[in-house]
């Protein structure tokens, strides 16, 4: 048996953590202004160093708006937001989400797996769907329902490298926390191999490149999360 070796957030990780979930939660309002620097660190009991940075930070990620000489504001992440953005929201989203937010995630899901179809398709060499038949197969090797969702993240992650789309691959990552806690109810509500069987489904399609095959599988297994007698809500 191997076990990982463990480690504690940083401070700075702590306080980004803090202040994006007071955010996220609706705790701080789009526009409201933070405390200065001065006030956070005698607060939170940290040093200035760390709330400078993880201010810095949080502007980076598309949360707060630095305005110079006049203080920091909590940004309109929903419209300005980025990749970034949409990554953390979806790490504190994940386990949480409700019935309207997973029907739009699967919805959203459907137009980019299309998208990374259709690319795959077109452009992958023999060598790349050799690659995702090993990856297919290695979903349906898995011996656990967390390998398994590793596994078919792998797959649908090079399916979207593959395409060429240097974009696609980045939204990918950014959905991974929200999609792997979505295919965790789904696999504890039908099976690590309902999750096996429909990655296989795709990647024959894929491989035989049949683009409308692989259309009408994605769009059935959707169909049938959203709709069907396999629904995740």
């Amino acid at each position: 048996m191997e076990f990982q070796k463990l480690s504690a957030p940083s401070l700075k990780e702590l306080f980004i953590r803090q202040i994006r979930e007071s955010i996220l939660s609706g705790q701080v309002s789009v526009g409201t202004r933070l405390p200065p620097e001065r006030e956070l660190a005698l607060q939170m009991q940290v040093s200035r160093a760390v709330v400078n940075s993880g201010l810095t930070e949080l502007e980076h990620q598309g949360f707060l708006e630095i305005r110079p000489r006049q203080g920091v504001f909590v940004a309109d992440y929903g419209r300005n937001g980025n990749i970034s953005t949409l990554n953390a929201i979806m790490e504190y989203h994940s386990e949480t989400l409700g019935r309207a937010e997973i029907r739009s995630i699967l919805e959203v899901r459907r137009a980019l797996e299309h998208l990374a179809t259709d690319a795959a398709i077109e452009n992958a060499s023999a060598e790349d769907m050799d690659c995702l038949e090993r990856l297919a197969a290695n979903v349906e090797a898995a011996g656990s329902i967390n390998q398994t969702i590793e596994a078919a993240f792998a797959f649908h992650h090079e399916l979207a490298v593959v395409g060429s789309n240097s974009i696609l691959p980045l939204i990918y990552i950014s959905f991974k926390p929200v999609v792997s806690q979505l295919w965790l109810r789904y696999c504890r509500r039908y099976g690590a191999d309902s999750l096996s069987d429909s990655t296989r489904a795709l990647a024959e399609c894929v491989i035989a490149r049949d683009r409308e095959a692989a259309r009408r599988c994605t769009d059935e297994q959707l169909d049938n999360c959203i709709y069907g007698n396999r629904q995740i809500y």
